[in-house]
């Protein structure tokens, strides 16, 4: 159920205490990728999982601003302070666990929300009257993972497979040639760099011409796969506190 779709009787009549809330930002991806890249992309895998989940499972809105400063020297980036995020997603969380959906997956889009979700998850399992479990979609596609970086193959493949519309393609070539090889400037295993125009001209990280919309097909097929699976464990785990020893 969509909550966004649904009206509030639908949503008295459901039986089920799980809940997805897709996570994600509005930052650059390039000259070629939207803004909303990693919003829509937590929505289409959310929604990728829930299609492959025997069950039912309501649906949040995504949030659609997150913890992006590294991006700020980019028109268009939008962010929120750490603190600000946490605060959001965890009263979130406790709007649906007020209404019996107290077991809840995070499903993120964005590699700079990763800290914050593990930490407010964590404060609102620990505190709060629901149990919540953060899922990264780029983390759960196997060795695609491995050139996972920005506005490059993987971002850009599944965007072509979901919203190929809001791609520019003819800017595809232009992306590639001023993207970075790596995330950072790496010395003794330190990241020297805090901002992405440190070290990519145009944003971009990767070589986006290496991700077509069958590999963002796969890539769906994947994430979604694996956020189904997390579903059912969250849905049997027995989320009771452990006793002090």
């Amino acid at each position: 159920m969509y909550l966004p779709s649904a009206t509030w009787t639908d949503v008295a009549d459901c039986e089920t205490d799980l809940a997805v809330l897709p996570v994600g930002s509005t930052e650059q991806h390039g000259p070629h990728a939207p803004l909303g890249t990693d919003a829509l992309a937590a929505e289409a895998v959310a929604e990728a999982g829930l299609e492959r989940y025997d069950g039912e499972v309501v649906r949040a809105p995504a949030i659609p601003v997150g913890v992006a400063e590294e991006h700020r020297q980019f028109p268009g980036t939008m962010w929120v302070s750490p603190d600000t995020f946490r605060a959001y997603v965890r009263e979130s969380v406790a709007s649906l666990a007020a209404h019996g959906f107290d077991r809840v997956v995070l499903v993120n889009g964005h590699g700079g929300n990763v800290p914050a979700l593990r930490e407010v998850a964590a404060t609102i399992t620990r505190r709060d009257d629901a149990y919540a479990v953060p899922f990264t979609w780029f983390e759960a596609v196997g060795e695609h993972a491995e050139e996972m970086g920005h506005g490059g193959p993987l971002e850009t493949a599944l965007m072509r497979a979901v919203h190929p519309e809001l791609v520019r393609e003819e800017r595809v070539e232009a992306a590639r040639e001023g993207a970075a090889d790596g995330w950072g400037e790496w010395v003794s295993h330190a990241n020297l760099a805090f901002d992405s125009a440190e070290f990519t001209e145009n944003g971009v990280v990767g070589d986006p011409a290496a991700g077509d919309a069958d590999r963002g097909d796969e890539l769906l097929e994947l994430a979604g796969e694996a956020l189904a699976r997390l579903l059912a464990a969250v849905a049997e785990r027995d989320v009771s506190r452990p006793a002090s020893r």
